[in-house]
């Protein structure tokens, strides 16, 4: 069985991104946490973030643009 919630750290893991980039997106609202102990995220919050941001330039969280492949890429 999946677990239903996730540490900071095991969605660093999931995400393949360092825990300060988790912080951000939450502090940014772009997925949403909750406190139970320490900071938790669902599972289903994770899947919905991965979905609406398909596709998204997340380099800047307070200007998020779709994402485009240059000639420099």
């Amino acid at each position: 069985m999946e677990p239903v919630l996730y540490t900071v750290y095991e969605a660093t893991e999931l995400l393949k991104v360092n825990k300060n980039s988790v912080y951000d997106l939450l502090r940014n609202n772009v997925i949403r946490g909750l406190k139970l102990g320490s900071l938790k995220i669902t599972r289903t919050e994770l899947m919905k973030f991965l979905e609406e941001n398909n596709d998204k330039d997340l380099s800047n969280l307070d200007d998020i643009k779709d994402l485009t492949f240059g000639k420099d890429v």
